[in-house]
């Protein structure tokens, strides 16, 4: 206890103020330090594609295709196969259908690091047997995960399904174990400058208003492979491809096949919604289509179910019979030269589903099974932060252009099942044969 004849007093001391001069502030100029600005892959780039336009670009991937349009087929396959000693990958699977295999083995903290091919093909579940008759042909030339002695391996191969049973005709004509092997020998026999077909499905004659055959971006746009049997929305789609080189030369590529159950059309313009994203080397100069076409596309529309519109939309009455659903999905591949990790990879797969929701309305539905694989082959340098966001940036954009140079290249098909028509058909004035400048920011309506 503390004594209290001890306490000492505690006398206040006055506190004098002391007044305060502002002391004043001279301004000093900044100088901005100018920064390393993103290259092409970055948002407000344009961009230039690679020589091929195509997934073709990425040097060491080899591509097949095998197309079956007779005896009640209108499907097939495609096969990407990775360059001597295999390919690192990832994959983002938005769709809530999906039909896949291997992916498990794509995630980050999977032990396998290296893959040796990609399927994608139609046939819905049944049509991963394709992928079967892929890892047969790639172990029969001792291309695989080692896993014993000489020749004793297991090659890695993930792919990815979309639905297009029964519209050749027959639910029973779908992918086997020999489109698979059928791809691979047609990917082995281009040496990497191009992609080869087994039973291509034959050009049509060019008629007036239409495009005189492929669109520029090579021979793999169009009914061919997994997207021979592909319907957006009831309108006929078919396999794209785009690639773009970034200003380090890094190479970015995409293949892409839509069978969405999303639009891919504006609904009230009549133009396709990812058509603002091309570049010169993807097709002439598009259009906003006359208003007859535009009807002519919602006439189409009109059959698929879709989501209920705003009251500012363009609306219209549904058909009493609406297209089944569950019968859906878009898949592609997105690649670079560049040395990315898995990570990354799988960074760079989801990424690229930016593309198709430029592309589509809606997109990664409970009906879809939206599937991106991404890819590097590592033939070029690891990127740094800069670089890695110039490709992801890029990969987005290479999809969209992909998705719609599918769509302009598809040509009208009848079958047994019904007649799907293309884009083109429906809308032959949005192709603007003359020579017009495309509109700067069109399609931003």
């Amino acid at each position: 206890m503390t004594d209290p004849e001890a306490a000492t007093d505690l006398t206040a001391t006055d506190l004098t103020a002391t007044p305060l001069t502002a002391t004043p502030l001279t301004a000093t100029p900044l100088t901005a330090t100018p920064l390393t600005a993103p290259t092409a892959g970055g948002p407000d780039a344009v961009g230039q594609a690679g020589p091929l336009n195509s997934l073709a670009d990425i040097e060491g991937l080899l591509i097949g295709h095998h197309t079956a349009t007779s005896d009640g087929c209108l499907t097939g396959t495609t096969v990407v196969l990775a360059p001597a000693g295999g390919m690192t990958a990832g994959v983002d699977v938005r769709g809530g259908a999906p039909g896949t295999r291997e992916t498990d083995l794509l995630h980050p903290i999977a032990s396998v690091q290296r893959i040796h091919a990609i399927v994608l093909t139609g046939g819905s579940a049944y049509g991963l047997a394709a992928a079967d008759g892929v890892a047969e042909a790639l172990g029969r030339a001792g291309i695989g995960f080692a896993v014993g002695g000489p020749g004793e391996v297991v090659p890695i191969v993930p792919a990815a399904v979309l639905f297009d049973l029964g519209r050749g005709g027959s639910f029973a004509a779908r992918p086997t174990a020999s489109f698979g092997e059928a791809a691979v020998a047609a990917a082995l026999a281009t040496g990497g400058t191009a992609t080869a077909t087994a039973n291509e499905v034959p050009a049509d004659p060019p008629q007036p208003g239409r495009l005189p055959g492929p669109l520029a971006g090579g021979r793999e746009n169009g009914l061919i492979g997994a997207g021979t049997g592909a319907v957006s929305c009831g309108i006929k789609s078919g396999l794209g491809t785009a690639s773009a080189v970034l200003q380090n030369g890094t190479m970015v590529a995409a293949l892409v096949v839509a069978n969405a159950v999303g639009s891919p059309v504006d609904r009230r313009t009549g133009e396709l919604l990812g058509a603002r994203l091309l570049l010169p080397a993807d097709s002439p100069p598009l259009r906003r289509p006359a208003e007859a076409d535009r009807l002519a596309l919602l006439a189409v529309l009109q059959h698929q179910p879709r989501r209920p519109t705003a009251p500012d939309s363009v609306t219209t009455e549904l058909l009493d019979e609406p297209a089944p659903l569950l019968t859906n999905t878009t898949i592609g591949i997105v690649a670079t030269d560049a040395a990315l990790t898995k990570a990354q990879c799988t960074k760079m797969a989801g990424i690229a589903q930016d593309g198709l929701a430029r592309a589509l309305n809606p997109v990664h539905t409970q009906f879809d099974g939206d599937t991106l694989f991404g890819v590097s082959t590592g033939q070029g340098p690891a990127p740094d932060d800069f670089e890695l966001f110039d490709i992801l940036c890029a990969a987005a954009d290479v999809v969209t252009r992909a998705l719609v140079n599918g769509l302009l290249a598809a040509a009208t098909v009848s079958t047994p099942a019904g007649t799907w028509h293309s884009y083109t058909d429906l809308a032959p004035s949005a192709l603007a044969l003359v020579s017009e400048p495309r509109a700067q920011g069109d399609g931003d309506r």
